[in-house]
């Protein structure tokens, strides 16, 4: 696993170089154009406080780890699902989608007081919101996957006298596999936004938290210190999910990795 991240690392030398660019471009800017760090500060300033306060901020970062991978598990495992059940059934599609639409266009901000009034402040509004954030890509990824299944290796497996459990998991369930972990890499960056938009309404622990603490003494250097740890986090586990599609389901991509283009 170390060894295909160091190799993926390897394969995006571009997209490195561009964003070391981006950042030299940064410093140079705030630097030239005297750029208050209250406004906007330079990496090095952002990097100098991920040091001077790293160990205060472990304890946020391990915080919303935990909220968001709990959230991300559950969110993923209703989605799974649902997925199944609608991609398998014209009525449930018929009669579900709507109201998972629906319940997806709301706002996450606007239902997290409603967790803090039903459980109080603290990880449970933060886990929620993340959960909630994640089943729509999960559901509607896999229930696509499922019901684009050929005709044809559905019509084999008929005259194999196979049921529809057996048409489910030997022909659907492997042909949304490629979908549903796209739907992975989606769903888990969503589901930092879930935990930070919590933790910075109702908790005292997290980066949320720390953030809007930080920005309420004008400590913008650590406000950007969060981002980082935000981005970190979402880019390592997007690189996981990247790595476990590609070993897991590599019969469904071409010769190349896609995550390497």
């Amino acid at each position: 696993m170390i060894k295909d991240f160091i190799d993926l690392l390897r394969r995006k030398s571009a997209s490195t170089a561009l964003i070391v660019g981006v950042f030299v471009a940064w410093e140079l800017i705030c630097l030239l154009f005297g750029i208050s760090d209250i406004v906007l500060p330079r990496p090095t300033q952002v990097v100098g406080a991920l040091i001077q306060y790293w160990p205060a901020i472990m304890p946020h970062a391990y915080q919303t780890l935990y909220t968001t991978l709990t959230g991300f598990g559950i969110g993923v495992g209703i989605g799974v699902l649902l997925g199944v059940i609608i991609g398998s059934s014209r009525l449930a599609y018929d009669t579900a989608y709507p109201l998972l639409v629906g319940f997806s266009s709301i706002p996450k901000v606007a239902v997290v007081p409603i967790f803090v009034l039903w459980f109080g402040a603290g990880t449970v509004p933060a886990i929620l919101t993340a959960m909630m954030i994640c089943i729509f890509p999960v559901v509607v990824n896999v229930a696509t996957g499922i019901a684009t299944v050929e005709p044809e290796l559905e019509d084999v497996m008929k005259t194999l006298k196979a049921s529809k459990l057996d048409i489910l998991m030997n022909v659907g369930l492997p042909r949304a596999m490629p979908y549903f972990f796209a739907s992975l890499k989606v769903a888990i960056t969503l589901a930092f936004v879930g935990s930070v938009v919590a933790e910075t309404v109702a908790s005292n622990r997290g980066i949320g938290n720390m953030m809007m603490i930080a920005s309420s003494s004008f400590n913008v250097p650590l406000v950007f210190a969060g981002l980082f740890v935000l981005a970190g986090l979402g880019v390592a586990l997007y690189a996981a999910f990247s790595i476990i599609e590609y070993r897991t389901t590599g019969w469904a991509h071409r010769k190349t990795d896609p995550s390497a283009a």
